[in-house]
């Protein structure tokens, strides 16, 4: 490789790094854009170059010869579109589970120099606007988080032969790749956490009904508490936010005042449980015990601090990212699921 760099002075062209790597500017051409007739020796010698030279490829004139935006959609969908009813982009910001979902993607698109552009499809004419995005090719592929069984989205982004992956296993038959969890497993690991602790009297609040992980959450931990020997298990239904499961714990304690533990379906709802058991007298976990369910931030800052369910959410979602840039690579790539097990964090609350 020659030592023949361009002045201090001047911007770094593409002539430049081929004159310093000692081989053609179509070379150089074929290496930045990832052309893969390229000898991996003389790939490294113009990368070494470009570094010497501090050359930065121009996006515009690689994205013609790349047909590439070097940025993905993150589409956060939901029910949304309620009249005066609380902004649905309020609602995300203020949601941990969206920060941790789009933490793990960024941290996995960033150091490879993709940008995500965050998207809202809460309504029929945001889902046209974000399908007419991506259909443009404005972005290389989208990043869905959508978790209510009857969003029409992840079909309409295969229909539109957009490379797309969800977050969570899509509630009807729906060809695209995803990430979720082992929700059922997970809920059997609380219930069997309670049953351990010598819980007889056992309650649940669950996630809304719409959502798919909540049903299977229910569905898991009831069946496992059924293996226990505990056919019935009282339950309400909250909406994965704190106030929710205070306001179900309340009404648990009314109808059920000899609870000795509770599972509910996320960390926000546990929270908002120990609220109401501390207003009705109850000691977690000598009366009651809580168990909760994601391991987010609620979790530790609990008095007591949550025994939980972990989903590793930042993982999940760079896996997302992983297999979205697979799909942006290989259009003919097979459809996949990642499963990520669940794992039980005990800590003072049972």
């Amino acid at each position: 490789m020659s030592t023949d760099l361009p002045p201090a002075q001047a911007t770094p062209t593409l002539e430049d790094v081929a004159r310093v790597a000692g081989v053609s500017r179509a070379t150089v051409s074929r290496v930045i854009n990832g052309v893969r007739n390229v000898a991996p020796d003389i790939q490294e010698t113009v990368r070494r170059a470009i570094a010497a030279t501090g050359y930065v490829p121009n996006r515009a004139a690689r994205s013609l010869v790349t047909r590439r935006t070097g940025s993905v959609a993150l589409v956060v969908s939901g029910a949304g579109g309620d009249e005066g009813a609380e902004p649905f982009e309020s609602k995300v910001f203020a949601d941990p589970f969206f920060g941790r979902v789009a933490g793990g993607a960024v941290a996995y698109l960033r150091p490879r120099g993709i940008h995500p552009v965050l998207m809202f499809a809460e309504t029929p004419q945001a889902r046209d606007q974000v399908i007419g995005y991506l259909r443009q090719g404005s972005a290389d592929g989208a990043l869905l988080v959508s978790t209510h069984g009857e969003d029409p989205l992840p079909r309409l982004v295969v229909e539109a032969g957009v490379p797309a992956v969800l977050w969570a296993r899509p509630a009807r038959p729906t060809p695209i790749s995803y990430v979720d969890l082992a929700h059922r497993a997970g809920a059997e690991l609380a219930a069997d956490r309670l049953v351990a602790r010598g819980r007889r009297r056992v309650a649940t609040i669950s996630g809304p009904f719409d959502v798919r992980a909540s049903q299977d959450r229910l569905s898991g931990f009831q069946d496992a508490m059924a293996r226990h020997g505990h056919p019935y298990i009282p339950g309400v239904e909250g909406n994965f936010t704190q106030d929710s499961g205070e306001a179900g714990m309340h009404r648990l304690l009314a109808e059920h005042p000899d609870i000795d533990g509770v599972f509910a379906a996320n960390d926000l709802m546990a929270q908002g449980a120990l609220l109401a058991l501390r207003d009705h007298g109850r000691a977690v976990p000598d009366d009651v015990a809580v168990i909760g369910f994601d391991d987010g931030s609620a979790a530790t800052a609990c008095r007591p601090q949550l025994t939980t369910v972990r989903q590793p959410m930042e993982d999940m979602a760079g896996e997302m990212a992983r297999l979205l840039l697979a799909h942006i690579e290989d259009p003919d790539l097979q459809v996949t699921s990642v499963i990520f097990p669940p794992v039980l964090v005990v800590r003072q609350s049972a």
